[in-house]
């Protein structure tokens, strides 16, 4: 089939990776503008855009779709089908309408479930069992339309933000494969109106640990959160970004380091921080870090 990609991160990198093997003409690649990063805040491709030009594929990158004369010029790709996961930006109807066949979304939710823009994140910190990949039909509405193949996958307690978006893209990948190859044959089905929740966007003071939470709680935070913001708490006037942790028994003052393991006591049960950040410096396993800071039994985290 003659694709449009549109998409924008990391997650996406593996879905245009597959379409390409597949054997699919990639018509154009569609991605967000490159921005400023790094500490020279030079202007830096996206994840798609650099991989896209290392495939050698035609790559535009529009800062909006909403003007005619990018909306034209989608139209004129005379694409059979556009696929989009993660593009960051709201397709208009008239680019829904474009290509022949329509857009087909990758996203990482089992919808209606977690509908919007940060479902693997919601997924874990929710306390959800399983989550998975919907192919969708694409409609006007925010993820509202008819799905056409979908998988599941548990939610582990080992699992983290990265983990599962990790999962979930190859997920995907191998998803919008088969469901091309099988496009004339599947069946659209409506999202059901029970069920719906939505992923807002993450706001880092969300990232902000109150110990006094259950334990269950917290490490569904910490989970969630990783890599990226990073829940965290502060030692003293260090700030700790906490990246990896499990439940375990313990009780006491919430905030206060049971054991020289850190092993921190919450509102109810305990938690064992297994990867921890300081500013400036990489993620460590918690020896690791324990030799570089002392966090000797007692210390309370998150102490003003």
């Amino acid at each position: 089939m003659r694709v449009v990609f549109v998409g924008t991160p990391d997650f996406s990198v593996p879905v245009l990776d597959a379409l390409v093997a597949a054997g699919h003409e990639i018509a154009a690649v569609y991605c967000q503008p490159p921005r400023p990063a790094g500490r020279g805040k030079k202007d830096r491709p996206t994840p798609v855009h650099a991989r896209a030009v290392a495939l050698g594929l035609a790559v535009r990158h529009p800062v909006s779709l909403k003007g005619a004369e990018e909306q034209a010029e989608f139209a004129a790709l005379n694409a059979d089908v556009a696929v989009v996961v993660a593009y960051g930006l709201i397709l208009p109807q008239a680019v829904l309408d474009a290509p022949r066949r329509g857009c087909l979304n990758i996203h990482a939710s089992l919808l209606p479930r977690w509908r919007g823009a940060a479902p693997i994140h919601r997924a874990i910190m929710a306390g959800d069992a399983e989550t998975g990949v919907c192919i969708m039909q694409m409609e006007a509405g925010l993820d509202t339309g008819p799905v056409l193949l979908r998988e599941a996958t548990d939610i582990t307690p080992q699992d983290t933000t990265a983990r599962l978006h990790d999962r979930l893209s190859a997920m995907g990948a191998r998803l919008i494969v088969q469901a091309l190859d099988r496009l004339d044959t599947l069946t659209p089905e409506p999202q059901p109106d029970a069920g719906v929740t939505y992923a807002r966007k993450i706001d880092k003071a969300e990232a902000a640990i109150d110990w006094t939470r259950p334990a269950q709680e917290i490490d569904r935070q910490i989970r969630g959160l990783s890599p990226f913001p990073g829940a965290w708490t502060t030692a003293g006037d260090t700030r700790i970004k906490l990246l990896m942790s499990e439940l375990t028994e313990g009780q006491g003052a919430p905030g206060t380091l049971l054991d020289d393991d850190i092993t921190v006591a919450c509102g109810t049960g305990a938690l064992r921080l297994h990867t921890l950040q300081r500013a400036g410096k990489a993620a460590q396993d918690a020896e690791t870090f324990l030799r570089g800071m002392a966090l000797p039994r007692g210390t309370v985290l998150g102490e003003s």
